[in-house]
This record gives C-alpha cells, sequence and structure tokens, in this order.
C-alpha cells in the first residue's frame, strides 16, 4: 500500500522550486479516499492533501519533507508504518500453539 500525507498546514520551499510541503500534524493518506488512515475526514479536519509526498518523507529522521512537520499521528504511523530509530519491531508469535 502506497500512502501519502495530508497535513494540518502547508509551505511552500522557494529552493527546491516553489513546490508545496506538509507542516504542523501529519497523517498519513491513502490518495483516492477522503479520509486519513485514522479515520479523520479530511474536510471536517481541514487537512490538505499531499499527493505528491509519500507517508515516508514525512518522518523527521529521513530528511525528505518534514522539515516543518511537527507532530505524526501515533494511530497512522501504527497502521501506515513507522520506519526508524525510535520504532518497535513487528508484532510477531514466539511460541505458536501446537
Amino acid at each position: 500500500m502506497r500512502y501519502a500525507v495530508a497535513a494540518s498546514g502547508q509551505w511552500v520551499d522557494e529552493e527546491e522550486g516553489r513546490s508545496r510541503l506538509p507542516a504542523g500534524e501529519a497523517h498519513a493518506w491513502e490518495p483516492g479516499r477522503n479520509e486519513t488512515v485514522c479515520g479523520l475526514s479530511l474536510s471536517r479536519s481541514r487537512l490538505t492533501r499531499f499527493p505528491h509526498v509519500p507517508w515516508t518523507d514525512a518522518f523527521p529522521e529521513s530528511g525528505g519533507a518534514a522539515d516543518r512537520v511537527q507532530r505524526l499521528c501515533h494511530r497512522c504511523a501504527s497502521v501506515a508504518g513507522r520506519r526508524g530509530p525510535d520504532a518497535k519491531p513487528p508484532w510477531r508469535r514466539v511460541n505458536p500453539r501446537p
């Protein structure tokens, strides 16, 4: 599944050719749907869609489009995936029942 970013704000990067980038609180969003992965309605929550920004670029450690992202939605991160130094390993059954 490819997730994009929906955020509470936006800013324009003049150095990189005037592209819109997310700011504020970032949520994972599946293009073609009208809600985030965590269930927020985009229009009611007044979130701006960024279909050109992948979800993994919203992580602060990625160095991508996360310059002004202040917070990542923890519910979206648990569903869409969170890769980084503070990420928990995926759940795995250690001793399955016979």
